[in-house]
C-alpha cells in the first residue's frame, strides 16, 4: 500500500502550497482566483456592450496566459437540510413542526427529481521563474549548487511571489471593470480545492462532524 501511495503522488505536480501560492515541482507558481458569475442576459443592450468592451480590453492587456477553470458539481444540500432539522427540533408549535417537516421533504424530493448543479468559476494565474540557459550559455559557465537548487529559499520565494502578485492585480482590476467580483484563494481554500479535485470520490461521503 505504501508503494501505491507513493506512486500516486508522482502524478500530482504540486510540491507545496505556501502563503496562498501553489508551488509546482518545476518551481513554477500558481495563484487561484474565485470569480463571481454575471447574468449577462438580464443586462440591457448598453450594459452588455459595455461589458463586452471592458472584457475585450482586459484580454488585450494580458501579456501572460490565464487559465479559466469551471467546476460543475451536484448541489450538496446536506448543510441546508441539517439547518432545517435544527429549526424543526427548536419549534414548540405542532403546526410549525408539520410545516417545517413538509418543507424538508419537499426540498429533498425536488433535488432528487431535478439535476441541480452548482458552478464555480476559477482563474489560474501562472508565473514561471526565468532560467538562464539549458545547455551551455550562462548556466553552463557557472558552478552548480545542488543544495540551493533543490529547495526554494524564503527570499527567492518572496521575489517570485511578488511577480505573481503583480499578475494577480492586473487580472483582478481588469475583471472588476467588467462587473465581476474576484476573491483570492488562501492556503486552506487551495488545499480544499485541490483535495476535492484529486479525490472526487470523497464528495459523496457523509460530512464529518461539525461540517454540516
Amino acid at each position: 500500500m505504501a508503494q501505491t501511495g507513493k506512486a500516486s503522488q508522482n502524478y500530482v505536480p504540486i510540491q507545496e502550497i505556501r502563503s496562498g501560492v501553489v508551488v509546482l515541482k518545476d518551481k513554477s507558481m500558481r495563484a487561484v482566483l474565485l470569480a463571481s458569475s454575471l447574468n449577462f442576459a438580464l443586462k440591457s443592450e448598453e450594459e452588455q456592450q459595455a461589458i463586452i468592451v471592458q472584457f475585450q480590453n482586459f484580454l488585450n492587456s494580458l501579456e501572460f496566459p490565464v487559465q479559466i477553470y469551471i467546476q460543475s458539481r451536484d448541489l450538496d444540500i446536506r448543510p441546508y437540510i441539517a439547518l432545517l432539522e435544527e429549526r424543526y427540533t427548536a419549534q414548540t408549535s405542532d403546526l410549525m413542526k408539520i410545516q417545517v417537516r413538509e418543507y424538508i421533504n419537499f426540498v429533498k424530493g425536488f433535488v432528487e427529481s431535478v439535476n441541480i448543479m452548482s458552478k464555480s468559476f476559477f482563474l489560474v494565474i501562472p508565473y514561471t521563474p526565468a532560467v538562464l540557459g539549458t545547455s551551455g550559455g550562462v548556466k553552463g559557465l557557472l558552478p552548480t549548487q545542488k543544495k540551493k537548487a533543490t529547495t526554494t529559499s524564503t527570499s527567492v520565494f518572496e521575489e517570485h511571489r511578488t511577480q505573481l502578485e503583480q499578475r494577480v492585480t492586473i487580472v483582478t482590476q481588469g475583471l472588476s471593470r467588467s462587473g465581476i467580483r474576484i476573491a483570492r484563494l488562501g492556503t486552506e481554500e487551495l488545499v480544499e480545492l485541490y483535495y476535492k479535485i484529486y479525490n472526487p470520490g470523497e464528495l459523496g461521503k457523509p460530512l464529518p462532524p461539525g461540517m454540516a
